[in-house]
């Protein structure tokens, strides 16, 4: 199946069916990865955080792919990989052409939101459920007061401050760890 069928099938909402057809890309990126020093299994990781970022990506109304997903998946994987290994020299940055540099950003994008992601599950329930009404469901502090029993709409305020500076507290401490 062509590029531009496998195109259609996402924008169709047949990501599964899309996804599978991708599967056959599998061995050229296990290959890959295990040319530049990676094992099996770590091709297998590799192949699916590459998969997370063109899934994020084709989620974008923005998102235009400019090659073919065997290039895109290729080109995203080895920055995955090189990521995971911290051995990007300053040489090899510098040498990036834009399609790369474009690949090598959404790398450090789906980075960076994981480790958000891992910082509001690491928040407790009530800052959890404070967080998502406020974001997610556009609620009011009045709304959240009343929802969540605060005694007024300055302490849930006061609250969803607090819930945000341990969320980036957190972040913050991932982000060190991970460096």
């Amino acid at each position: 199946m062509n590029d531009k069928k496998i195109l259609e099938l996402f924008k169709n909402g047949q990501r599964e069916k899309a996804f599978s057809k991708l599967y056959a890309l599998y061995p050229k990126i296990e290959a890959l990865i295990i040319s530049i020093g990676g094992q099996k299994q770590d091709a297998s990781d590799v192949f699916q955080e590459a998969l997370i970022i063109l899934n994020r990506n084709l989620e974008k109304s923005d998102f235009n792919l400019t090659s073919s997903f065997y290039t895109y998946l290729y080109s995203v994987s080895r920055f995955v990989w090189k990521d995971f290994q911290d051995k990007f020299s300053k040489e090899e940055l510098h040498n990036l052409n834009s399609n790369e540099v474009d690949h090598f950003h959404n790398v450090l994008e789906e980075k960076k939101y994981q480790l958000a992601e891992r910082a509001f599950l690491e928040l407790g329930e009530r800052c959890q459920q404070l967080l998502q009404l406020f974001y997610q469901k556009a609620k009011s502090f009045k709304e959240i007061a009343n929802i969540m029993q605060f005694a007024s709409e300055k302490v849930a305020k006061n609250q969803k401050y607090k819930c945000l500076e341990k969320a980036k507290d957190i972040y913050q401490a991932s982000k060190t760890v991970q460096s």
